[in-house]
C-alpha cells in the first residue's frame, strides 16, 4: 500500500490503492486498506477547501424566538422571516439572503 500510495505522488486514498492493488494481482478487501491506510496515516488528497465557517459558543445567548416558531399571518406584510447562508463558488463565497413573507409565503432573495 505505501509503495503504490508514494508512486503515485502520495495522493492516492483508499479506492485508488485498492484498484491499483487488484490490477496488480492482490487480492485485498477495499475496507482493509482503508483501515491499515488510516493506521499508517496515509490519505489521499482532497478535492475543494475544507473552510470553517462557523464555531459556535454554548454560552453565546440565542436570539429570542419572537414569534413561538408560529410562521403563520393573516394578511400579507404582518410578519416577515429571514435568513442568510453563503455557498461556496468557484470565484469564492457568495452570500444569500432569504426574505419570506409569512402570509404569502413568497420569497424574496438577494445577494
Amino acid at each position: 500500500m505505501e509503495r503504490v500510495w508514494h508512486a503515485n505522488m502520495q495522493v492516492y486514498g483508499a479506492d485508488k490503492v485498492w484498484r491499483q492493488l487488484n490490477r496488480e494481482g492482490i487480492t485485498i478487501a477495499r475496507c482493509t486498506v482503508e483501515r491499515l491506510m488510516r493506521r499508517l496515516g496515509l490519505q489521499g488528497v482532497r478535492r475543494g477547501k475544507v473552510e470553517r465557517t462557523t464555531i459556535s459558543d454554548a454560552r453565546a445567548p440565542c436570539p429570542l424566538d419572537r414569534v413561538n416558531r408560529q410562521f403563520k399571518a393573516e394578511r400579507p406584510n404582518q410578519l416577515r422571516v429571514s435568513d442568510f447562508t453563503y455557498v461556496s463558488t468557484w470565484q469564492g463565497w457568495l452570500y444569500v439572503a432569504f426574505v419570506i413573507d409569512a402570509c404569502a409565503r413568497r420569497m424574496w432573495a438577494g445577494g
